[in-house]
């Protein structure tokens, strides 16, 4: 209890380093999952429907997902420097396989007797997309979502290594003066973000799901 004691004096007095460190951590967060989402859902698409890309990107992507986010991190080092910009490039590669590889199972296991209704009502192929498809994939798709943002909000905290900022800054800094307090000033809010997001989007991921009969 004393150790929580002394980690909330630590931040109490200068709450607005904590305050800095968030949007930091914020911005970590968002900028590669943004990334993400808008290069992982359209070619999750396309690999579901196309198995000469899937073979490729699903490959590829599972092979990414081996390589630990702190050695992307430093293979980007030497090209783009201690910055933003390395982290963010070795958190996107982090998001981008849960996102993929869950859009892919989610269009590709939707039931063909279900679009050749929809064919057979006279939709086009945007309109059996945009109606059947999406709201089918939808659930499994927010799934990849979820883990994708569980990750790399506790990866965010890497990016203190190349000093890009964020909440593994007070991580760093506390095992580097061997200060459990002011590690935990850093691996509380983290643990508590990643908890906000698991349950947002479990509650989200839930309210689209289609009703069993």
């Amino acid at each position: 209890m004393d150790l929580f004691l002394r980690s909330y004096q630590y931040i109490a007095s200068d709450p607005g380093r904590l305050i800095a460190a968030l949007q930091q951590h914020f911005v970590l967060v968002m900028v590669p999952l943004m990334i993400g989402l808008c290069l992982g859902l359209p070619l999750g698409l396309w690999s579901a429907r196309s198995r000469l890309a899937a073979t490729a990107l699903i490959n590829v992507f599972n092979a990414l997902r081996v390589i630990p986010s702190l050695a992307i991190l430093f293979l980007a080092i030497p090209y783009f420097g201690l910055s933003f910009q390395a982290a963010a490039i070795a958190l996107t590669l982090l998001v981008m396989p849960p996102i993929l590889i869950s859009t892919d199972v989610a269009f590709r296991s939707i039931d063909p007797m279900i679009r050749e209704a929809a064919y057979g009502m006279g939709m086009s192929s945007q309109q059996v997309l945009r109606l059947v498809e999406i709201p089918l994939a939808l659930p499994v798709v927010i799934a990849g979502i979820k883990t994708a943002t569980v990750e790399v909000i506790a990866s965010a905290t890497l990016a203190a290594f190349v000093g890009a900022g964020g909440l593994g800054s007070f991580i760093v800094l506390g095992f580097a003066l061997y200060d459990n307090a002011i590690l935990l000033a850093g691996a509380i809010p983290v643990a508590l973000l990643a908890l906000i997001a698991e349950v947002s989007l479990s509650l989200l991921q839930k309210s689209v799901q289609p009703p069993t009969q």
